[in-house]
């Protein structure tokens, strides 16, 4: 079977993305969790926060070094799978990328051995200190990421001029009509990933031993923190939408199902799109339900995807995409207010909800990373077959590799994430068994 060397490029780059995009979260909300447990440590007095720190401390540092090994990989195939993006982009890009990699040493990886290995070696205040330099460093380095990821999707600030883009206003750059509903989506994407990650782990906990102080700590935490955010879903949501309406018709109109121009405004709520018949199979519809989730002409006419012939994306990956990040969504919201009301008043020990809801709640362990995970696929898959939104293609930029070369490196780089990730989740399950491992005090006896 030969495939072709656009999609084996194209699977080899969105799988990195993902990967990457799944521990920039983790380890962003994580960091921001772990100040929240040293100021309330500070502050009481108690024991219990300190032990959720010292808990959740090694699975963000294990994210953190995860993060940094998936952001190799992007960074090696923007060269090798698309060797003419930068020549194109670099001008915007490069920039960016270096502020970003600059953060990284400078707000992080300074303070980050002080965080990890020095809490027992410096004052408790330059310890919190430590761990919010690191949380800010990573707000600031995630932030770079975003203006180029999202200046992609809408790009300003900068014109093509003899096929190169070159920047006149840096600050619409960074802050280009995307980047805050993109880094309210980061944000809220990542507080879910990091809460329902940190909730399942403690209901597996509870369905084997009583919890200790620090674990209901860091469940009362994550549970608030999953319920807030839940709910702020929908606010983001409809940001987004109404984005892409106004500069992505294309995607607009994959995301709703919508294939022909002019008919009436509907939604497919679920079937199977077909790009060769133009049509969706099975298709459930909402009708005259699509005025705000499809682009208009200028005569006011809904634009469908037949007016994209041969530079559509690929509708069926979009389409099924945003239902699962909605289906998530959902979930997370019944989960995270069914285990908020159900320990709210009983000192948040998930010990109390029954048996069958723990099983359930350490089975949404991954709900928000995964669902992280699909809305980078709506962004991502949606821009195509644009590298930047309807300037620069994808082919245009593509390597002259053989589908041979990229099919064995799609293999490779497959195979290696399935065991980072394996090791991410031993660890997890490692730590929801044995809890806080008890350290020996520097100088004193064992």
């Amino acid at each position: 079977m030969n495939i072709a060397p656009l999609l084996l490029a194209r699977t080899q780059f969105m799988t990195s993305l993902s990967f990457l995009a799944l521990f920039l979260a983790i380890s962003l909300a994580l960091a921001w969790f772990l100040l929240f447990f040293k100021l309330r440590a500070r502050v009481s007095g108690l024991a219990g926060w300190t032990a959720a720190y010292r808990l959740w401390v090694r699975i963000f540092a294990l994210s953190f070094v995860l993060a940094l090994a998936f952001a190799v990989p992007v960074l090696v195939q923007l060269g090798s799978l698309w060797p003419g993006l930068m020549d194109k982009i670099g001008n915007v890009a490069g920039p960016l990328v270096g502020f970003g990699v600059l953060s990284v040493f400078v707000l992080k990886s300074c303070f980050l051995g002080v965080m990890l290995f020095g809490q027992r070696r410096v004052s408790d205040l330059a310890h919190t200190f430590a761990v919010f330099m690191v949380a800010i460093g990573q707000l600031v380095a995630l932030g770079w990421v975003l203006a180029l990821q999202s200046w992609m999707q809408t790009p300003d600030g900068a014109a093509l001029i003899d096929g190169r883009y070159q920047v006149y206003d840096w600050l619409e750059v960074i802050f280009n009509p995307s980047f805050g509903w993109r880094m309210g989506a980061t944000a809220v994407g990542a507080a879910l990933a990091a809460a329902f990650l940190m909730l399942g782990v403690h209901a597996l906990q509870a369905l084997r031993r009583p919890l200790d102080d620090g674990e209901r700590n860091a469940f009362k935490a994550a549970v608030v923190v999953a319920l807030v955010a839940s709910i702020l879903q929908l606010p983001v949501a409809l940001g987004l939408r109404d984005l892409t309406v106004r500069h992505q018709p294309a995607k607009a109109a994959a995301l709703a199902g919508y294939w022909h121009s002019g008919g009436k405004p509907e939604i497919t709520i679920w079937g199977w799109p077909d790009a060769q018949s133009q049509s969706t199979a099975g298709a459930w519809t909402l009708q005259n339900t699509g005025a705000r989730w499809l682009a208009r002409d200028p005569n006011g006419i809904y634009i469908g995807l037949d007016k994209y012939s041969g530079m559509q994306p690929p509708v069926a990956m979009v389409f099924w995409s945003l239902r699962l990040a909605i289906v998530l969504g959902v979930l997370m919201v019944i989960a995270a207010l069914v285990s908020f009301s159900g320990t709210a008043r009983r000192g948040f020990d998930p010990a109390v909800m029954p048996r069958w809801w723990l099983r359930f709640q350490s089975g949404m362990m991954f709900a928000g990373g995964l669902a992280v995970m699909a809305s980078w696929w709506v962004s991502q898959l949606g821009l195509q077959p644009y590298m930047v939104n309807r300037t620069i293609t994808q082919s245009e930029v593509l390597s002259p590799a053989t589908p041979a070369t990229l099919g064995y490196g799609v293999a490779a780089w497959g195979l290696l994430y399935l065991i980072l990730l394996g090791a991410f989740v031993g660890m997890l399950f490692h730590a929801a068994r044995y809890g806080v491992v008890p350290v020996r005090k520097t100088g004193g006896t064992p």
